[in-house]
């Protein structure tokens, strides 16, 4: 019987067709990466062997009853492939048993509680060791074929044999010192590379961990050209020290100057996926039609791979979660597992070891998620990487702590411009509305005139009922709203109109939350926005009046600030006491927003800056790893320590369809929402041990009355206070 290494449904591949995948990308990352380049390869040879075991070829088969899976004992495969250690030199096992032991499980307290040493602790040894060798004449010898086909030694493996390696592989694996192993990260990605890509996996890894031609942004080329309009156009990238903090107002040529810094390949994060999506758009045609240069440029968030509306792009979704790309766009959350330890974090960091990572509006972050940032600083200093931070309004207390972490004035370029220059940028004349009845007033005045507006609340339950309010009122008025609570797929398709609506000739409101808030390349003629934290707001701001030149240089727009209410619960989610500082701090109403004051104003509302202790959670604190090699711990880690959106829902009408859709079908039905919603799940009900386990909203309160309103948890009728 031919040996299988995935099932008819997974293309049905033969376990030599699959090694050799395998081992074509190891051959390509291997002598990229920072490994035993021979010692990965040969790895990679031997990492799933222990598929022809009966019980693993009956599953891929289809063969097994659910019988089989009650009555047996567990089996895995890797554990399996651990026998054949004795077909490399005794030497080399330390390195073996790093690539294959865990090269898809951690060795213990896995999730599924099936590493090698929770397998052990339950079953013993002994039972471990019998259950993974079991009728090894009919498939053991078949399997060390395999292995002679890529060019090692061939041999037989007696039972004495096979039980010293599971001994030293257990033995091993329990005496692991703290830390984290290239050679697992190294296998996992050549693993999940070669399974993705399949018989095209030779000629795929070529194009992989190729460095970007970014001199175009250093030279200030193409549309770049050097200008008194950018006034980091003009200034020096080729600085010798590594890192680089510059503080700077939009439209100063913050990205460009950053991606003018960067010498190999180029992680850029950004907080909200909208900005990443703009952003990878501008660097792909930068590269591409700008430059000339054209690169391996991937973007990666929770929806990347939902398919950008434009045919001027061409992605490969596939591609998007692996390793190696030239420009990556992703946010910090994507590489927190760098610092949380969660499952595959040893990729991440093999991956951006050595290389340039941006950090665009560290601003953004607040509470436990600071402090992650700062780790994650941390740690890429520790990893060899060069850090280049940029933001239009950051607090100084946090400037400081970031230079302390990256090592100071010795080893950081810090920019910042001075006033005269700064004053160039003033753009804002801030009014204060005492009420949400005197912003409508204004709205009213602003459409009349024909002005394009943004309309910003800091809760999803107020944008949407501002967003009926505006329907009703302005019902010749075009008008959109765009948030969080949408299907993805939605909200995909929500943040490419939101660009048609600022070219809109005419008036226009587009209602919002504080997706709008980072990094999306628009300019509307006014804003009217809930009070939030000053940083927070500044950056709002920039939405409006944003494109530069020299005929709009000195010229103002007006933004509407709502004071904010009494009421502390009706300002979440942001601290009450520093929205109100924030509000204060403002300008007069009437007056200018000068940007030279800025700074004074930021650090007054913010004279120190709270980082939460996290440290529990990080797997490296105080110039040591708090981690055993080989192992992880779950994701639930990361969603815990951050108290992000950690909850899904689906519309009860998809429970079907989901239940038998793939992943990637699956992630556009999601619906992310906070972890509060828990509350409605004895009403909702939730769809168990299926994809993320979502909640189950019933399919009124998505999009009623046909206003593309997105999930509601309040409905017109209802007019009890819903705050989350």
């Amino acid at each position: 019987m031919t040996l299988l290494a995935k099932s008819p449904d997974q293309g049905g591949l033969t376990l030599e067709e699959h090694t050799r995948h395998v081992v074509e990308a190891m051959t390509h990352m291997g002598s990229e990466l920072d490994v035993a380049f021979d010692v990965a390869r040969r790895g990679a040879i031997l990492h799933d062997l222990g598929k022809g075991h009966p019980f693993f070829q009956a599953m891929v088969r289809d063969e097994l009853t659910d019988q089989d899976w009650i009555e047996q004992e567990p089996h895995r495969h890797e554990i399996s492939s651990l026998l054949f250690l004795p077909l490399v030199k005794e030497d080399e096992w330390p390195q073996m048993v790093d690539l294959i032991a865990a090269h898809h499980k951690s060795i213990k307290k896995d999730r599924s509680g099936r590493g090698l040493i929770d397998l052990v602790r339950e079953y013993g040894p002994n039972r471990v060791f019998e259950r993974h060798q079991e009728e090894w004449a009919t498939w053991g010898p078949e399997a060390i074929g395999i292995a002679a086909a890529f060019g090692v030694e061939q041999q037989s493996i007696d039972e004495e044999a096979r039980r010293d390696a599971f001994d030293f592989a257990l033995s091993h694996c329990r005496r692991n010192e703290d830390g984290w192993s290239a050679l697992r990260g190294v296998m996992m990605s050549a693993d999940h590379f070669a399974s993705n890509y399949t018989h095209d996996a030779a000629d795929e890894v070529d194009n992989l961990h190729q460095e970007p031609n970014l001199t175009g942004y250093r030279e200030n080329s193409g549309p770049y050209t050097t200008s008194a309009l950018y006034p980091l156009s003009r200034m020096d990238t080729d600085d010798e020290r590594p890192h680089t903090l510059v503080t700077a107002p939009t439209g100063a040529g913050k990205t460009n100057f950053l991606l003018g810094r960067c010498n190999g390949r180029v992680f850029y994060t950004l907080p909200f996926q909208a900005s990443i999506n703009a952003m990878y758009r501008r660097i792909q045609t930068d590269l591409a039609e700008h430059f000339d240069a054209p690169a391996d440029v991937r973007r990666l968030h929770a929806t990347s791979r939902i398919e950008l509306d434009d045919e001027n792009f061409e992605e490969d979704p596939d591609l998007q979660r692996h390793p190696g790309a030239s420009v990556k766009v992703m946010t910090p959350y994507q590489m927190a597992s760098t610092v949380f330890g969660t499952a595959g974090y040893e990729a991440m960091a093999l991956d951006l070891q050595g290389n340039d990572v941006i950090l665009d509006e560290v601003h953004t972050y607040d509470g436990v998620a600071r402090s992650m940032v700062l780790q994650i600083v941390r740690m890429l200093v520790e990893l060899g990487c060069r850090v280049h931070i940029g933001t239009a309004t950051i607090p100084s207390a946090l400037s400081e702590a970031l230079m302390d972490v990256l090592g100071g004035e010795g080893q950081v370029q810090r920019v910042r411009l001075d006033d005269e220059t700064l004053d160039t940028f003033n753009r804002h004349r801030i009014h204060k509305c005492s009420s949400l009845d005197a912003a409508w007033t204004e709205l009213d005045d602003l459409l009349e005139k024909g002005r394009r507006v943004l309309f910003v609340s800091n809760q999803v339950d107020n944008a949407q009922q501002r967003f009926r309010t505006v329907r009703e009122r302005y019902p010749d008025v075009p008008a959109m709203l765009i948030h969080s609570r949408y299907k993805r797929q939605d909200r995909a398709e929500l943040e490419d109109k939101i660009e048609v609506f600022e070219q809109q000739e005419g008036p226009c409101v587009v209602c919002a939350t504080q997706v709008v808030e980072v990094s999306l390349d628009i300019s509307f003629d006014a804003m009217i926005t809930d009070a939030a934290p000053l940083d927070g707001m500044i950056q709002r701001f920039g939405r409006v009046n944003r494109q530069r030149s020299e005929e709009t240089i000195g010229r103002l727009k007006p933004i509407y600030v709502i004071a904010p209410p009494e009421d502390d619960a009706a300002i979440l989610p942001y601290d009450a006491e520093t929205v109100r500082s924030s509000f204060k701090a403002l300008p007069a109403d009437g007056e200018v927003l000068r940007e030279a004051n800025v700074q004074d104003r930021i650090d007054d509302v913010y004279p120190e800056v709270e980082i939460p202790e996290v440290d529990t959670h990080f797997i490296w604190q105080d110039g040591r790893y708090r981690i055993q090699k080989l192992q992880h711990r779950p994701k639930s880690v990361l969603l815990k320590a951050l108290n992000i959106n950690s909850e899904t829902c689906i519309l009860r009408s998809e429970m079907h369809q989901y239940t038998d859709a793939g992943w990637e079908e699956r992630q556009q039905m999601h619906i992310p929402v906070p972890v509060s919603f828990t509350r409605f799940e004895e009403e909702w009900g939730r769809l168990p041990d299926i994809g993320q386990e979502p909640l189950c909203a019933p399919d009124h309160l998505y999009d009623p009355d046909g206003l593309r309103l997105g999930l509601t948890t309040q409905l017109p009728d209802d007019t009890s206070p819903n705050i989350l």
